[in-house]
């Protein structure tokens, strides 16, 4: 057999292996997704109807990756992320759990929502551009053009999320409180959570304010 031929064989053999992980983690997604529809009967009250809240203070999870829910569930359940209601539903979470509630939120469709023509261009500015002065990186850069994140380094989707939830998280980032142990008071961090610390301190109001219109209305 030539040197050729056996490369040729193994590019194909390393395909093959490609091509039946990808099935199978497919096949497994879609089981896990499964198994996460019943057990998200009870996040319907706040989550909406498949992950699409009807309440702003409530965010859309319909949509968002599969580990960014996964890490913020499982942050939760240790009571290292500061919410109340949240921490007694995850805190009795499995891990499979968690598994097949970020499979099912992730394969939902989100509702699209709408912008604010008064601010909008400031938010699209502020997303797209940032502002080099104050120090403050386009939103982009992370979260993408149309906010569809970023899902192997643990970014978030941020498109059509209500944007009065997403100003309650950047002045809790500002704040450092989104990520405190609700036990200890100790302040901990998520994974990224410390450079969303640092840009929204160096938000106004009115920055909040203009990119969570903008970030509402992106699809």
């Amino acid at each position: 057999m030539t040197a050729p031929t056996r490369a040729a064989l193994l590019a194909v053999f390393a395909t093959c292996a490609l091509g039946l992980t990808t099935t199978v983690a497919r096949a497994d997604n879609a089981a896990a997704a499964t198994a996460g529809e019943a057990k998200a009967a009870v996040c319907t009250a706040c989550h909406g109807v498949n992950g699409n809240s009807v309440n702003p203070e409530w965010p859309n999870l319909a949509g968002q990756g599969t580990a960014y829910i996964s890490e913020q569930l499982k942050l939760f359940r240790a009571g290292h992320r500061n919410n109340m209601v949240m921490y007694p539903m995850a805190v009795a979470l499995t891990d499979d759990d968690i598994r097949d509630l970020a499979a099912y939120f992730s394969r939902q469709t989100p509702v699209g929502l709408e912008a604010d023509p008064a601010t909008v261009k400031a938010g699209e500015a502020l997303y797209r551009g940032g502002d080099r002065a104050r120090g403050i990186p386009a939103c982009l850069s992370c979260h993408g053009p149309r906010g569809l994140g970023m899902t192997t380094a643990g970014y978030p989707k941020l498109r059509g999320q209500h944007a009065t939830y997403t100003i309650k998280q950047l002045n809790d980032y500002a704040a450092e409180q989104r990520y405190v142990d609700v036990t200890s008071g100790a302040k901990t961090k998520s994974r990224n959570g410390h450079m969303m610390t640092t840009i929204a301190k160096r938000l106004s109001a009115d920055d909040m304010a203009a990119l969570a219109s903008y970030i509402q209305g992106l699809r």
